[in-house]
């Protein structure tokens, strides 16, 4: 885990480290300027473990303000970061080009300033557009048809949160719009697929309070997601508790006699020593075959040898890299990061965009989301 955390804060260094250069190159700042502009990034590299330990030290004001400022911040510099990086890539193409053709043609490279300058004006539109951007939830509709469904029920409506990331950044004006459109479609289930929580957890009671409300019939049920472990797992499985959800954690149930749910863990409790052990296999093999069995999963992740033993699985995770262009990162290590696909075996993923943010209050191209999932008896 710390060697994970050494490698984010040092890639996000050299990151500061770039802009500092651009910035440098085009505005050729003397030493005073250039020292109190490299101060200032050293604190908003670490900025984020400046809120934790403002946060515990019960300098909520102060956390808030790092907090707020910090990860604005961290929008603006990857927003800055990906265009400029592309504008380098183009003048790197056209020395190289010049110098395959032994000719002049430099008049073709944008200037310094230009470089750095329609980059940072990019990244302040951007950031503005972004924040609205986060604060638009969209309701996504997915509807699955199945003969699995009991006759007499005829729709079965399950909601899905995920990623919410509840805490300093994320309350209850955020909670307030989500719980709105949850409301709005009347659920028979609402399941939150991880990362309720963010990493800090201090003053957010009232939020459980503002969830607890929602009383769907079929009941409300939580898994683990990455954040939960993060900002503390027994704080994390108390908050979840007294907003109403029941926490599957390697279990699954058939609620009703009418529809089954299971849940795991995600798999950051490995690294802590607190995630709980099972296969999905024989987890899901105990359930009711002719029921139809939804997975509840953080991370979109399939296991080969549980496909077919459930019919949709629910994720999230991903956010859709939050930031464009940032998704085609997130492909690298998830092959679908949003929407319905089909699987082996007769069994379906979903995954969620998520419903809130983390980090930066911003979102680009990737809207944030509460998911109806509207299960169809076919009539079969």
């Amino acid at each position: 885990m710390r060697i994970f955390f050494i490698i984010v804060f040092l890639v996000y260094g050299l990151v500061h480290l770039y802009a500092f250069l651009r910035a440098r190159s085009a505005l050729s700042f003397n030493r005073s300027t250039g020292l109190y502009l490299a101060l200032f990034m050293v604190i908003m590299t670490f900025a984020p473990f400046l809120v934790r330990i403002s946060e515990n030290a019960g300098l909520d004001s102060l956390a808030v303000f790092v907090s707020y400022t910090g990860y604005i911040w961290m929008g603006l510099l990857f927003l800055f970061f990906s265009p400029s990086v592309a504008i380098d890539i183009y003048r790197l193409a056209i020395f190289l080009a010049g110098a395959v053709l032994r000719s002049d043609i430099t008049g073709l490279k944008p200037s310094t300033g230009f470089s750095f300058f329609v980059p940072l004006i990019l990244s302040v539109v951007l950031s503005c557009y972004g924040f609205y951007e986060a604060r638009n939830i969209r309701t996504e509709k997915v509807v699955i048809r199945t003969s699995k469904l009991p006759r007499d029920i005829g729709k079965f409506k399950i909601v899905q949160i995920s990623d919410v990331h509840l805490g300093l950044i994320v309350k209850e004006d955020r909670l307030e719009r989500i719980i709105k459109r949850v409301k709005e479609e009347s659920p028979d289930m609402l399941v939150s697929t991880g990362d309720l929580l963010d990493g800090q957890l201090n003053s957010i009671g009232s939020l459980a309070e503002m969830l607890e409300k929602i009383q769907p019939a079929y009941g409300k049920f939580a898994i683990t997601g990455n954040h939960e472990f993060y900002a503390g797992l027994t704080q994390s499985l108390d908050f979840t508790e007294q907003a109403g959800f029941r926490i599957l954690r390697g279990e699954g149930i058939t609620v009703n006699d009418v529809i089954n749910i299971a849940g795991v863990d995600d798999n950051a409790g490995r690294r802590f020593g607190l995630y709980t052990e099972v296969s999905e296999r024989e987890m899901l093999s105990g359930l009711p075959r002719d029921k139809f069995t939804l997975l509840l999963k953080h991370r979109p992740e399939i296991d080969r040898e549980a496909t077919g033993l459930f019919d949709l699985q629910l994720s999230g995770h991903t956010h859709k890299g939050q930031i464009f262009p940032f998704r085609l990162i997130t492909r690298f290590f998830y092959p679908h990061v949003a929407g319905l696909v089909a699987l082996e075996g007769g069994s379906s993923l979903y995954v969620s965009r998520g419903s809130g943010t983390w980090g930066p209050p911003i979102r680009f191209l990737s809207p944030p989301e509460v998911t109806v999932i509207e299960i169809i008896n076919d009539g079969r």
